[in-house]
């Protein structure tokens, strides 16, 4: 039988790409979002997946449910071989930092890190009960938020920077059990999530914001995540891959 890759957030914008990437390379996938399962954008990503893909509802920010989500997966579709932690949400209202509301910051962190940390703690956990048999990785979509900064977006950035240190932590952590962990930080992706400043950012690649010169798509990222999940960088354990055309170097 075919590996295990649970996606969260794979049924929109760069999930939905990683996961059609996974399921083209031979996996079967699970994909794990807080919409319910008739919701349209599910049942169209399940439809242009294939059989090969399930779907199962869970609001991250509710870690106390991650163990149970976890348990129907195993049920349904057996161990998580390779965990894509995707999913995440914007700052709610771009604007002046010195303006930002506790509520807003506690939404996003309690998404993008703390929802994001106890899931992977949760899999990690049980990567470790189990026998190897085969290659096992964490894979971390990050953004270069983490390094790069945006003001009317300062609880986005952190909880980013924050993400890129969580690989990390757990890069050291598991490499002793021969569980890849890695970083991957997307650029100025055309997702669901950026429509709404599209015409801003196009303006900026057009001016020579990325010097790739063009939008980043969610195959991009896609191509990045397969070889990762199928140990071909496995040494590399703790690295992180910028998909950005550039974006994130340094210029004069």
């Amino acid at each position: 039988m075919s590996k295990l890759a649970l996606v969260t957030g794979g049924q929109r914008g760069i999930g939905l790409g990683i996961s059609e990437a996974l399921v083209a390379a031979g996996y079967r996938v699970a994909i794990l979002a807080q919409l319910s399962a008739g919701d349209p954008e599910v049942t169209e990503a399940l439809a242009r997946l294939g059989p090969d893909a399930a779907y199962f509802q869970h609001d991250l920010q509710e870690i106390d449910g991650h163990a149970a989500v976890l348990d129907r997966i195993e049920q349904e579709l057996g161990p998580v071989f390779t965990l894509v932690s995707n999913a995440g949400v914007p700052a709610k209202i771009r604007g002046d930092l010195l303006d930002l509301q506790p509520d807003n910051f506690d939404f996003v962190m309690g998404v993008n890190l703390r929802g994001a940390f106890f899931l992977a703690q949760e899999v990690a956990r049980r990567m470790l009960t189990r026998d190897a048999g085969s290659y096992r990785s964490l894979i971390f979509i990050t953004s270069v938020s983490a390094s790069m900064v945006s003001v009317e977006r300062a609880e986005y950035c952190l909880s980013k920077a924050g993400a890129a240190m969580m690989a990390e932590l757990f890069a050291v952590r598991l490499a002793p059990h021969g569980i890849g962990v890695f970083e991957i930080r997307p650029g100025i992706i055309e997702t669901p999530m950026t429509a709404g400043v599209k015409d801003k950012y196009t303006a900026q690649i057009e001016q020579g914001l990325v010097p790739a010169a063009r939008w980043g798509q969610p195959a991009d990222i896609a191509a990045a995540v397969v070889p990762l999940a199928e140990g071909q960088m496995a040494f590399a354990t703790g690295t992180t891959i910028k998909v950005d055309g550039g974006l994130s170097i340094p210029r004069l």
